[in-house]
């Protein structure tokens, strides 16, 4: 493989505290994971003691410092070295945390983020809607206005570290005839009267991800739990597009690595077959282009350079790459140890799939890149 350059060796003393810890801590649990259907309260805090919850949050906050994307970048490679399904840790850090840094008042950032960095409080994001999807105008989720509370009533579906929260950003319309433009968000604590939880959603593969139904019954919440201004929360959700997909597409070509890693290892030795030769020869060639185009993005990002569109791009190619690489990886590994539920491969098959639907599906990046190129 050719030598990567977008690590200082900071980040590679901070991958191999990483890797110790996912080895020795969460690998011998992750069973139970499963089991459960979400991590263990553990494992929170142990992160939040290892300083990855707080990448890229202020010290004055309890953040870790001098911490910058690319560690974020490494605890994802790792987890995806070791076959492992905690996308719920990178919805907590990549997509939950900017929202309060960057929409916050400083009162909200002093209540939450000290103690979201420690593993004290899990933070979901809830969007989507049963009937809405992330169609984000169309959600039904109302936030009527009475004195000094929100009165919310409504439901969310396929909430990440739904079961687990103690915190919910929440997306509710408090101007229902606006459309997107009457969305808001509001600060919720899940230890509120109203706030309820619903079943346990199993899913095809991330088995051991927390996704969970959200229901609000006359739920108040304080306007001083708004986050940022009335009917401006379609912005917020639009403003860290940028960070969230490249998270994914680091995520997805850390997930094509590995599941060549795995095969050519298993397989390795004489008595290969020239079509399987020929096989993981291409997968190797599509894994060095997407690390290339992937290191390149997270150069642009932590330079603040990174756009939407490029974003789009660049997880376009991840996803559909991780697609393509585990298909063919799976394809030449034998049934038998393929086609059971401790396969590592077999599992990356079915946990990948997702990574092209979320944060807007590979279709919609499409559109984005042709917007780009002004077609």
């Amino acid at each position: 493989m050719l030598t990567r350059t977008v690590f200082e060796p900071e980040h590679e003393t901070f991958r191999a505290t990483v890797r110790t810890f996912l080895e020795e801590e969460v690998v011998p649990e992750y069973p139970d994971w499963i089991a459960a259907g979400r991590p263990s309260s553990r494992f929170w805090k142990g992160v939040g003691a290892l300083g990855v919850l707080g990448i890229g949050v202020p010290e004055e906050y309890g953040g870790t410092p001098g911490t910058d994307f690319r560690h974020s970048v490494v605890v994802t490679e790792e987890i995806q070295r070791l076959g492992l399904a905690i996308g719920g840790l990178r919805v907590h850090t990549d997509i939950c945390v900017p929202y309060l840094l960057h929409h916050a008042s400083d009162a909200q950032r002093r209540q939450w983020l000290p103690r979201m960095c420690s593993g004290d409080v899990v933070v979901a994001l809830g969007m989507s809607e049963p009937g809405a999807g992330s169609d984000l105008k169309a959600i039904a989720t109302r936030a009527e206005r009475d004195g000094d509370y929100y009165v919310v009533n409504g439901a969310k579906t396929f909430i990440s570290n739904g079961a687990s929260a103690d915190l919910v950003i929440l997306a509710v319309k408090t101007d229902p005839a606006a459309g997107r433009d009457g969305i808001s968000l509001l600060l919720v604590d899940t230890t509120t009267t109203g706030f309820a939880r619903g079943r346990k959603l199993d899913k095809l593969g991330l088995a051991a991800q927390d996704l969970a139904e959200l229901s609000f019954t006359d739920m108040r919440i304080p306007v001083s739990a708004r986050l940022g201004a009335e009917n401006e929360g379609f912005r917020y959700l639009t403003s860290n597009l940028a960070h969230e997909r490249l998270s994914i597409a680091v995520n997805s070509q850390a997930a094509a690595v590995a599941a060549m890693d795995w095969t050519a290892t298993d397989i390795g030795g004489t008595g290969v077959g020239q079509d399987t030769k020929f096989t993981l020869a291409a997968c190797a060639t599509d894994v060095a282009a997407g690390q290339a185009l992937i290191d390149q993005a997270i150069t642009e990002h932590v330079a603040d350079r990174l756009g939407v569109a490029d974003a789009a791009l660049v997880k376009l190619f991840a996803t559909e790459l991780q697609g393509r690489v585990v298909e063919r990886c799976l394809s030449v590994t034998d049934p038998g140890s393929a086609y059971v539920s401790d396969s590592k491969i077999g599992n990356a098959y079915l946990d990948g799939r997702v990574s092209r639907i979320y944060a807007g599906s590979s279709e919609i990046m499409k559109v984005i890149v042709a917007q780009q190129l002004g077609l």
